[in-house]
């Protein structure tokens, strides 16, 4: 670019904002000699070799500039600005200039852009660029006024906030746990409505009409969700998830949404509580929740973050414990200490009358001893699963000893009592139909409670019906049967 001087006018050199005046007449020519070179895509033409939009820009002279240009590029003078346009116009600045090149070569009379220039003092310029051929010279474009508006703190902050922005979903779609960001307007209404007819006990309202609750759960809509949520229910993108809720939310989920609607009901806008969901495999999700309006929206809800982490391994780990606190690890049934206590709650609670069935395996000492202990436990195995598959709840089975079994019935008569021993005879002929090994063989008594007998003996009873009929399977007598028992057990133990 070169510099003329041209006439001072006043408006033009106190403008707040910065002004040149330009002409353009050697960029009309260039554009004259590549149309008849055959140039069509100004465009294209321009990109293909960037060289060419330096070209462009030497055949433009800067006339004047006001004094806010001057202030604005830290020049002196214009031909200071002049000297240095080299550090002006640089780096970010050549594809917006193209924009502009493109709009005259399209006959246009203004031109616009967003681009940015430097300081010579090296900063930094974002700016507005607007720039019009001055009237009577739409011809020859030997006048074009451009005026630069300094957008630099706008921008600066528009970037600031992408980049947080970014920050913030990055965080949000990185996140280890599952994160949903859901609009609760539409059950805020339902709620007000309601609060406006006179309901007062929300609780009761929702157990009078369990169907508000299901209403309130099908007007949730999901906003988004992140990474994390996707690969835990197994779905491939946010429209599958959308499309499978129903398979996601099911069974038991009514009851802990109903305690998060009279929870919000009362006002707590922040809320945890354990959840199970469900993933789109069927998988059983259990899930720590956490329920947030975001600030901000207390109004309407209508913004709502719902964060998920998965306790899966950590409930089943607990369940494992607390199996393993109640349950014989190898024949699966109930233990000793939890046959303790469910005698001290029946003594509590009934119901009555309570029969107690005890059942000692037969010949474990003997299979012990020729086979070895993997077939006494194999032996203690086969009773647990007839035990186990015959009496289900409010009926409970134990391992109370070495080989010694206890059947709590309360509720149950004699007749009852003696109908469940021969459906264990029948099972248990029927399990050694199944096993080639040693036979199956179980010895038992029962005895039922009479009123104001303690539980301790009617044990005792059953413990010495069972004795006697070991004895006969033994051709003992009772002394001797006893022995036998405490030595299988003692052999069992070690």
């Amino acid at each position: 670019m070169q510099c003329e001087p041209s006439t001072d006018g006043k408006m033009f050199d106190i403008a707040p904002v910065s002004l040149w005046e330009e002409d353009y007449s050697g960029l009309k020519a260039l554009f004259v000699e590549w149309r008849e070179a055959g140039v069509t895509d100004l465009s294209a033409y321009l990109r293909a070799d960037l060289s060419r939009v330096k070209t462009c820009s030497s055949r433009l002279r800067v006339l004047r500039v006001n004094r806010k240009t001057l202030s604005l590029f830290e020049a002196d003078s214009l031909g200071h600005l002049v000297d240095n346009l080299d550090r002006v116009f640089r780096d970010d600045m050549l594809h917006a200039h193209i924009d502009e090149l493109v709009q005259l070569w399209n006959g246009q009379t203004e031109f616009t852009s967003h681009t940015v220039n430097y300081t010579l003092g090296g900063r930094r310029l974002d700016i507005q660029l607007k720039g019009t051929l001055v009237p009577g010279f739409e011809t020859s474009w030997e006048r074009v006024l451009v005026a630069i508006e300094d957008v630099t703190e706008r921008e600066t902050a528009r970037r600031g906030l992408a980049t947080s922005e970014e920050y913030a979903r990055g965080l949000f779609h990185h996140s280890p746990v599952s994160l949903w960001v859901e609009d609760f307007s539409s059950v805020k209404r339902l709620i007000d409505e309601i609060r406006l007819k006179g309901i007062i006990d929300f609780r009761v309202f929702t157990d009078v009409h369990p169907e508000f609750v299901t209403r309130c759960m099908s007007e949730i809509r999901v906003i988004d969700v992140n990474r994390h949520t996707l690969e835990l229910f197994g779905a491939a993108d946010l429209p599958t998830l959308l499309m499978h809720l129903g398979d996601v939310f099911r069974d038991g989920m009514n009851r802990p949404f109903r305690e998060q609607l009279v929870d919000l009901w009362d006002g707590k806008l922040f809320q945890q509580r354990e959840v199970v969901n469900y993933a789109l495999d069927g998988r059983e999700l259990h899930l720590h929740l956490q329920f947030s309006v975001l600030p901000g929206h207390e109004h309407d809800w209508s913004l709502v973050q719902v964060a998920l982490t998965d306790i899966t391994a950590r409930k089943a780990a607990e369940a494992y414990l607390e199996f393993l606190g109640k349950h014989d690890v190898l024949t699966k049934l109930y233990n000793r200490s939890f046959f303790v206590d469910e005698l001290n709650r029946l003594r509590r609670n009934g119901p009555t009358p309570i029969s107690i069935i005890v059942a000692d395996l037969n010949g474990l000492k003997a299979a012990n001893d020729q086979w070895g202990h993997a077939a006494g436990d194999e032996l203690l195995r086969r009773a647990g699963e007839v035990l186990g598959k015959l009496v289900t709840t409010p009926a409970h089975s134990a391992r109370i000893g070495g080989d010694e079994f206890a059947i709590l019935l309360p509720g149950t008569d004699e007749a009852g009592a003696e109908k469940t021993i021969e459906d264990i005879r029948r099972l248990v002929d029927l399990n050694n139909q199944y096993y080639s090994g040693s036979a199956l063989s179980l010895s038992l008594g029962a005895a039922t409670s009479a009123p104001g007998e303690s539980l301790e003996d009617v044990v005792k009873r059953a413990d010495a019906r069972m004795y006697e009929e070991k004895h006969r399977y033994y051709g003992l007598t009772p002394l001797e049967s006893r022995r036998e028992a405490a030595l299988a057990e003692a052999g069992q133990q070690s």
